[in-house]
């Protein structure tokens, strides 16, 4: 049996910020991954003109590979798009494309592929961004490479039971507590019964895949949720809601809930953006990943804000071990298009041909990727490479102590 884990809060904040040493200390990658506030720092540092400027939009703020992936409309159709928006911002445009060529750059390099690779993969990130870009929603997408297809036909087959069993090792309405679903305590199990008695979280859960807007909405379990990094934490629960219909139909539904904090991206001076950090994070969403955005709702819990959305069997994020030479190559083009698509639906027509041509200023004859990109991502990986053995050292002398 899974031990049973029930802290106190100020208990709870320690053994999650150990855990985050940990799955940061795992390898390079999770730590370019999880440590969002080294990146931003780096790009404080940068003289002003350094990097090109875009037009001031709603960016993800954290484009790493593993917030890319399959995700569900209300509908169940699935289309690749940006799935974490945490750090969304109305900010430039560019720091999505460092940041997605860094992480590109650390998982090459954390499968032994040599430098040429990561050179090809920076000029195939500026193809595929260009013409992502290039037209509106309707612009065809390129072959998706094999570890975006592989992940999408998995998503295509997935029902409840897929999601239950994943996450909670069961059909059943009860979330087995262990190593990460934990006790709650009193308070938050009130509140979460007061937030679920509410008539916009009712309709949240009702509007996905056609749910009877007469049906009855009803929380039968919840837990603390031990998931993620750079969120560790921070308030995170999961809720196992109860649907009942008019005609007595019964069925599942699996919300997150997730504190929404103050962004480390920085915002384009004067951007209008909500004030209140869950609000931000649903009006990034819903500009960039419109699956995931009609899927979301900002709230207060225990007075903070907090995001909730219920999970669909077909969300699910690419999470890439090993690359070959040429699927490296083809990630890097395919991943980079999502992203200037998800730029370019928020421009008008003379807004993307200017951004468009000022990505690809500098690149010669479109062959190589810009300098500003191909500096920045390399300067960065080697600052992230000291960062991770630092990082691996203090982690060491901890688990030592």
């Amino acid at each position: 049996m899974p031990e049973i884990r029930s802290f106190g809060r100020d208990e709870r904040a320690v053994v999650l910020e150990r855990q985050r040493m940990q799955k940061m200390a795992r390898s390079a990658h999770a730590y370019v991954r999880g440590n969002t506030v080294a990146f931003y720092e780096w790009l404080d540092g940068l003289t002003r003109g350094t990097l090109p400027e875009g037009p001031p939009i709603w960016i993800c703020g954290d484009c790493h590979l593993g917030n890319l992936g399959p995700l569900a409309d209300a509908d169940g159709r699935i289309d690749i798009q940006i799935r974490d928006l945490d750090q969304t911002v109305v900010g430039n445009p560019a720091h999505d494309l460092i940041r997605l060529g860094l992480s590109l750059a650390s998982a090459a390099r954390g499968s032994d592929l040599p430098g040429i690779v990561t050179a090809r993969m920076l000029e195939e990130m500026v193809r595929g961004y260009a013409l992502g870009l290039s037209g509106p929603d309707g612009t065809a997408a390129p072959p998706e490479p094999d570890a975006v297809r592989t992940v999408r036909r998995r998503a295509l087959g997935r029902r409840w039971k897929h999601l239950a069993r994943e996450r909670l090792k069961d059909v059943e309405p009860s979330i087995p507590l262990g190593r990460k679903f934990w006790a709650l305590d009193g308070t938050e199990r009130a509140a979460l019964d007061e937030l679920f008695g509410q008539e916009a979280v009712r309709r949240l859960v009702l509007q996905l895949n056609g749910r009877d807007d007469g049906s009855e909405v009803r929380l039968v379990d919840a837990a603390y949720w031990m998931k993620g990094c750079s969120s560790l934490g921070f308030l995170r629960y999961a809720a196992l809601v109860r649907i009942v219909e008019p005609g007595g139909r019964r069925s599942i539904a699996l919300v997150d809930l997730k504190e929404a904090v103050e962004p480390a991206a920085p915002a384009t001076p004067d951007a209008d953006m909500p004030a209140d950090p869950a609000e931000r994070v649903v009006a990034g969403a819903r500009a960039l990943a419109p699956n995931l955005g009609a899927r979301m709702l900002p709230v207060r819990l225990l007075g903070k804000p907090v995001v909730m959305r219920e999970l669909a069997p077909q969300d699910l994020k690419l999470d890439v071990d090993q690359f070959s030479r040429e699927e490296a190559v083809r990630a890097a083009h395919y991943l980079a298009f999502v992203v200037g698509k998800a730029h370019g639906r928020q421009m008008d027509e003379g807004a993307r041909g200017t951004w468009r041509a000022a990505i690809l200023e500098g690149a010669a004859g479109g062959a190589e990727a810009p300098s500003w990109l191909w500096s920045s991502v390399v300067e960065l990986a080697g600052r992230h490479e000291v960062g991770y053995l630092r990082h691996c050292r203090r982690y060491a002398d901890r688990a030592a102590a």
